[in-house]
């Protein structure tokens, strides 16, 4: 069986070097080039040392449409509308963007989160992938909006790893900030919130409650853990079934009976849940990676939908216990 070729479009970010990662490994790829203006000419593994002896592909700058089955954008917010205004790919290659310009599922793209959306993923050409925070709190949340449960504000507090940020420099960024401290930015602002208000309505048209999130600057490098919490008068029981009904095909969303912790799922593609009921509130504790089931990961298993390959392909990675 000839194997899918792939392209990567902003190989030299975290995210990009967690794609190369995965797709350097994925059984079904070949991958054909990898593109970076800023790092053209140098060896992949020069940027991504974990590749030693893995690739021997180096970086380039020109960009080659024909004869690609599937490419991943990892280029800055706001520059992919203006990348493929320049580039044409054939009308059958699959266009994966992981950044935020079509998250509004405009220009033909189809929001990327398989847990509420595989079967048109697996129909799609042009995948807008979610962004981490948004993957997290959705998926924390998205039983419990679909049921009706969220008549209220719902409160979320979420902290993130420095990768989070990406991998060009900021004041906020370097360690001597991040190091033995802690920030709130983007106070009830965030830009994620735009594209879960969206997720939120089309699985209930109902849905209207303000979303109260506070971001946090986390002094880790990856990982983000979510507490989401709202007034509910169903029991524990009621609550984790309806959770575990909700996500029982979806190999990457694990509804844990016991407490949880980040380093269950770093270097992992999976969001684990944990649940609790006290003093009327429904409370949902949600662990991703923020670079793979955030970022990378995610856009992997899309791809994996869009060529009707099993949904784990190149992704059963196993988190760091220790």
């Amino acid at each position: 069986m000839m194997k899918i070729k792939v392209a990567i479009i902003g190989g030299a970010g975290y995210t990009g070097g967690e794609l190369l990662r995965l797709l350097v490994n994925h059984p079904e790829v070949e991958l054909v080039y990898v593109h970076s203006n800023s790092q053209k000419g140098k060896a992949v593994s020069s940027l991504h040392p974990d590749l030693l002896g893995d690739t021997d592909l180096v970086f380039t700058d020109e960009v080659d449409t024909n004869g690609i089955d599937a490419v991943f954008l990892g280029l800055p917010h706001g520059e992919t509308k203006s990348f493929l205004d320049k580039h044409s790919f054939a009308e059958e290659t699959v266009i994966i963007d992981l950044s935020t310009d079509f998250r509004d599922e405009s220009e033909g793209f189809v929001y990327g989160l398989p847990e509420t959306k595989k079967h048109k993923i697996s129909q799609a050409k042009k995948i807008a992938n979610p962004g981490c925070f948004a993957t997290a709190i959705q998926l924390a949340l998205l039983p419990a909006v679909k049921s009706g449960w969220a008549t209220s504000p719902i409160h979320v507090s979420g902290i993130t790893g420095s990768t989070g940020a990406g991998k060009k420099l900021a004041e906020t960024s370097h360690f001597s900030y991040r190091n033995n401290n802690f920030s709130v930015y983007k106070l009830f602002t965030h830009q994620h919130l735009k594209e879960i208000n969206m997720t939120f309505s089309q699985v209930n048209n109902d849905f209207s409650s303000d979303i109260l999130f506070v971001p946090y600057r986390g002094n880790f490098a990856r990982g983000i853990w979510i507490t989401a919490y709202l007034p509910c008068d169903k029991s524990i029981e009621e609550i984790t079934e309806t959770y575990k009904s909700f996500y029982k095909d979806s190999p990457f969303t694990i509804v844990s009976d016991q407490d949880i912790d980040l380093k269950h799922v770093v270097n992992t593609n999976k969001c684990v849940l944990h649940l609790k009921k006290e003093k009327g509130q429904l409370v949902i504790y949600s662990a991703i990676d923020n670079l793979l089931k955030g970022a990378s990961g995610q856009a992997v298993h899309n791809f994996n939908l869009a060529f009707g390959l099993p949904e784990t392909t190149g992704l059963k990675l196993k988190s760091i216990a220790f």
